[in-house]
């Protein structure tokens, strides 16, 4: 087991991450333990909340981390050649979700104490991979219709996430949807062609 004098606070603080990042992706956000990762990286708990600030802080930090690898993976699908973008956008977000179920569950099952703000380096996590989004729906549309790119791509997240969640948990196949990606696929160009795109 490691001690406190084994590692500087900068390489403690990677290691909890990674750890912390790699039982989210096994256990998931309800199973999650900050005191089990504490005991795999051979440190005590309250050096956990010194070094992270606290449980919130700890979650918030490895959710980053999941938005950073989300964002990323996105890019990877569109760097692509020859594509349809907002295929390779939509399957994209189908695709994270399903090869790392927990690590994305976790993003929308962890809330805040009521009136604590996000702080602004998770808020620029999250715009990160918002503003891929918003960069594909801009390049769909016609040049007069780019300044509804913001709010049409909050729409098409919510859409999108939606039925990802249900075709996650379930709730598809309950209703009798067998194909939720391409209904998914559906209700997206439905909405970019009457906003004007030439899909």
């Amino acid at each position: 087991m490691a001690r406190r004098s084994d590692h500087t606070r900068a390489e403690l603080e990677a290691l909890i991450l990674a750890e912390g990042h790699s039982q989210m992706a096994e256990k998931g956000f309800a199973r999650f333990s900050a005191r089990e990762v504490a005991k795999q990286i051979g440190y005590s708990i309250g050096t956990i909340y010194n070094v992270m600030g606290s449980h919130d802080a700890l979650i918030m930090a490895i959710n980053g981390q999941t938005f950073s690898l989300w964002a990323d993976y996105l890019r990877a699908r569109l760097a692509k050649p020859n594509i349809d973008r907002i295929v390779a956008l939509t399957t994209g977000y189908f695709d994270f979700a399903r090869e790392n179920r927990n690590l994305w569950m976790a993003i929308y099952d962890h809330r805040l104490p009521a009136g604590e703000a996000m702080p602004d380096w998770y808020t620029r996590k999250r715009m990160a991979l918002t503003s891929i989004v918003e960069g594909e729906i801009a390049r769909a549309l016609p040049k007069v219709r780019r300044t509804e790119t913001a709010a049409l791509a909050r729409s098409l997240v919510a859409t999108v996430h939606g039925h990802c969640f249900f075709a996650l948990n379930g709730t598809f196949e309950i209703l009798g949807e067998r194909h939720p990606l391409e209904a998914t696929l559906a209700r997206v160009r439905e909405t970019l062609r009457a906003a004007g795109a030439n899909l």
